[in-house]
């Protein structure tokens, strides 16, 4: 598997410098950071005191890198689950924080594990997705990155102000889309015309 530092590269990378977009509920973000997570990790940057929109608009992308690793990797415990898991579950936490993790176990769940939807890597989603890892070695990642492409458009489907993620404004495919369809092997990918049909009742 690729270096877990790599992976957190690709992160930044693929996320981007400073927005602050009044769609979406994370506000002031760069790199994937979002100004709660430097309020709460008290990362001034600045050192003027207090964290606000001007620590996430100087923060580094080396910090950015370290503080996937540690807060969104090594403590949520992911790096616990089988090795093909680890990337994208990885992404989708820094994307979406514990519901990566929930969308994990609905999916251990339907494939017929007994596990708690709680959103933490506990005892038993570890030994569920081992479980599930084993019995279909080279299935469970597409199956975690299509439940993933799933939840975007369901998440869209209830939040109008979250389509345009979803959904270009040629129609074609938004960056949540592709997003989840790196992690998906590209026989599972949807087609364009899939993809609009899908999104179709969006108007």
């Amino acid at each position: 598997m690729r270096r877990i530092e790599q992976i957190a590269e690709e992160i930044v990378r693929r996320e981007g410098g400073y927005v602050n977009d009044p769609d979406d509920p994370g506000g002031p973000t760069k790199y994937g950071v979002t100004l709660g997570t430097m309020q709460r990790l008290k990362d001034d940057v600045t050192g003027d005191g207090r964290v606000d929109a001007q620590d996430v608009q100087r923060l580094g992308k080396d910090r950015a890198v370290e503080i996937f690793i540690e807060h969104y990797f090594a403590r949520p415990r992911i790096a616990a689950l089988p090795e093909p898991l680890q990337a994208t579950v990885f992404d989708m936490y820094v994307n979406s924080g514990a519901n990566a993790v929930r969308i994990l176990q609905r999916l251990l769940c339907d494939m017929g594990q007994a596990v708690a939807v709680d959103g933490v890597i506990g005892p038993k989603t570890i030994a569920a997705a081992k479980a599930a890892a084993a019995a279909a070695p080279d299935h469970v990642a597409d199956a975690y990155g299509i439940a993933r492409r799933n939840y975007y458009y369901a998440l869209a489907d209830r939040r109008a102000s979250s389509r345009k993620y979803a959904r270009r404004k040629d129609g074609g495919k938004g960056g949540w889309i592709r997003r989840a369809e790196e992690f998906i092997s590209p026989r599972f990918h949807l087609s364009e015309d899939a993809h609009r049909e899908r999104v179709a009742s969006w108007g």
